[in-house]
Formats: structure tokens, C-alpha cells, sequence
């Protein structure tokens, strides 16, 4: 196959899983001169952060995000019109195990791009040249590195597969070794409830650890809270950039299943990981890096993909203690960074064209 020149890869929700497409845009980048990624408002400060991307394209996806704007034609001509003058080689369009691909490769397809790889459960017609397929309990770097993969792109020799970010990072000062809590979660559901949060920032720097808290903008008064009068107060200080520069320096991260976790593993550091199991963590825990998994996995919102809990009183994460956090934070300081083998050299099914079955 001849070298392409320009590859779009479009990955349009939020920043974690931006992050989880690390190994397959380095798989990419490796095969192409050029990438551009297509990313939505929340995601796009997170694809500025992986290496291998050449240019980060911005756009609210209506059939993608959570609180989706209304479908609006003359949208989707500018994107059109923005992908066409562009003039892609060919398309990666990678998407979490309930999102379909296919609206997107229309409105590529439309836009004259002549190849098109995505992993699509549904019959796409001519819409996709690779149409692969997967077994969804894969862990989502690896998912989307398979991809590539039947896409006919690899990891160059030496790249273990990890998460990573570009480097070097923001200087933000602090001696490294703390430990930073982040309270916050994109989905109710996945969070930590904000008192047990603030106890466990008593019992860490009770413990002897110094504890820094993070939080995005919308999250300074969680943040104040939650540090009290025994942590540092972070919330709403820091870029995503930042953020990872200040997690690099960390002894560990407890953080619920959100994009700073992803962060973390990104950067190396372990993570204390307070798991709500509405989705699998065999596919969304922290990768590559030690981690310690908190929460009840078999609670009853198993696997419902819940925004808000189902269950009253949130037991799946309320029965997890400060005292818990610190027994894992100190667990974590004693493990040594094993050595993670590369993804499989091929993906688990064989890819197939969209002229195969429906």
C-alpha cells in the first residue's frame, strides 16, 4: 500500500478517551506523513497532548455527545467543505462500543475521502472500506490500536503500546511525591461521593502524605470542600497540560473512573482507582500503570451505563473508605512499575471489507 500522505482520525467525545487513542494515533503517524485529528469540544486539548498528531481539528458532534447540539445542515456542509479541501489519503474513524461510525463516514464519504476504516456492528454498505470487528472486552487502547492495525497500520519498533504524552510538559513547580485527589467526574454515576473525598484527604495527610486536589473550572467549590484545611486547593488552576505536568510529579492519583485517570496512566503514574462498574473496567480502568481497583464490581448498576445512579445511596462506591484510599496509596508506593508487554501483534478478528455480510 502506498505511504498516504494526510490521515484524519476522528475520535469526538471527551478527553479520556481522546487519551485511550494514544497507541493507535502513534500506529498511524508511524505509516503517515501527516495526521490530523478530529475532535469534539471536550476532547480537544487532550489530542494536542498525543504525539503524532500534526493539527487538532474542533467539532460538537450531534449524534456523539452527551448533551448533543440540534443537527444543524449548514454544520455539517462547513465540516464537508473542511474535510474536501483537506483531501484526506483515508480516514480512521474510531468510536467508543455504542456510538455508530456511520454518520460520520457519510458525511466523509461525501466529502470524497476514499478510504475509510471503523469498527461497526451495523452493516455499513459502501460507506466503510474496513469494516473490522472486535471483541468489545478488549481494553480500549488495545481495541483501538486493532484497528489501525486492520486499517495497515503498527506501532514502530520499540513503542510498548502505552499511554503517553507529548513532552516536555509545563513546568508547575511543586516537588514531586504528593498525592492528588481528584474528586470531580464527568458522569454522576462514576464519582466518589464529596465527603468520602474529603475524609480521605484527612486520613492521607494524616498518613503523612502531602495532597494536592484538582478539578476543572465548574469544580471549585467541590474542590474548596473537599481540601479543607488539610490539602491544597488546585481546583480550576490548572490546563489540561498542566494537569499532567502536576500528575507526573505524583506518588499516586485517586481519581474515579474520568478523564484525569486516563491522564495519569498517560504520564506513568499510579492510580487509586474508585470504580463505579456501570461500565467494564476490564475495558475503561487505568492502563498500563500499577493501579489499585476500589468499588463494588458486581453491584447492581453493573454494566447499565447509568449517568445518574440507579441504585439508592450509591453503594457500588459509598462502601469504599478513606481508610481504603490509604491502604491503596501505600500499596502503590511499594510497587514496582512492571513492565507492560506490547498489544497483540494482530487484532483478535480479521478485518473485513463492507462488502462483507451485514
Amino acid at each position: 500500500m502506498t505511504r498516504p500522505r494526510t490521515v484524519l482520525v476522528a475520535r469526538l467525545d471527551n478527553a479520556g478517551d481522546v487519551l485511550l487513542q494514544g497507541p493507535m494515533v502513534r500506529a498511524v503517524a508511524h505509516g503517515a506523513d501527516r495526521v490530523v485529528f478530529l475532535a469534539g469540544p471536550a476532547g480537544a486539548a487532550a489530542a494536542e497532548l498525543l504525539p503524532g498528531v500534526d493539527e487538532v481539528w474542533t467539532w460538537a458532534c450531534p449524534w456523539i455527545l452527551g448533551d448533543p447540539p440540534p443537527v444543524d445542515a449548514d454544520d455539517l456542509a462547513l465540516l464537508t467543505d473542511r474535510v474536501r479541501t483537506l483531501a484526506p489519503d483515508e480516514a480512521i474513524v474510531s468510536t467508543s462500543f455504542h456510538q455508530s461510525p456511520l454518520p460520520l463516514a457519510l458525511l466523509l464519504r461525501s466529502a470524497g475521502v476514499p478510504r475509510i476504516s471503523a469498527i461497526s456492528v451495523d452493516y455499513p454498505g459502501s460507506l466503510l472500506d474496513v469494516r473490522h470487528r472486535v471483541d468489545d472486552d478488549l481494553p480500549e487502547p488495545e481495541r483501538a490500536l486493532s484497528l489501525a492495525r486492520a486499517a495497515g497500520f503498527d506501532l514502530p519498533l520499540g513503542d510498548d503500546g502505552r499511554l503517553d504524552v507529548r513532552r516536555p510538559l509545563p513546568d508547575v513547580d511543586p516537588e514531586p511525591g504528593y498525592v492528588v485527589v481528584h474528586p470531580g467526574a464527568s458522569v454522576p454515576a462514576r464519582a466518589w461521593p464529596a465527603q468520602r473525598c474529603a475524609e480521605a484527604v484527612e486520613a492521607l495527610a494524616g498518613a503523612g502524605h502531602r495532597v494536592l486536589v484538582t478539578g476543572g473550572p465548574s469544580e471549585r467549590e467541590l474542590t474548596a470542600f473537599v481540601a479543607g484545611s488539610r490539602g491544597v486547593d488546585l481546583g480550576g488552576g490548572t490546563t489540561l497540560a498542566e494537569m499532567a505536568a502536576l500528575l507526573d510529579g505524583a506518588a499516586a492519583v485517586v481519581v474515579g473512573n474520568t478523564g484525569p485517570a486516563h491522564l495519569a496512566a498517560a504520564v506513568g503514574t499510579p492510580v487509586v482507582s474508585l470504580f463505579a462498574p456501570v461500565v467494564p473496567a476490564a475495558r475503561w480502568a487505568p492502563y498500563g500503570v500499577p493501579t489499585v481497583l476500589l468499588g463494588d464490581q458486581s453491584a447492581p448498576c453493573r454494566d447499565t451505563r447509568a449517568r445518574e445512579c440507579p441504585v439508592p445511596g450509591h453503594p457500588c462506591l459509598t462502601s469504599v473508605t478513606a481508610l481504603d484510599v490509604v491502604a491503596a496509596v501505600e500499596k502503590l508506593a511499594t510497587v514496582q512499575q512492571p513492565a507492560v508487554a506490547p498489544p497483540p501483534a494482530a487484532p483478535r478478528e480479521a478485518a473485513a471489507t463492507s462488502q462483507g455480510a451485514p
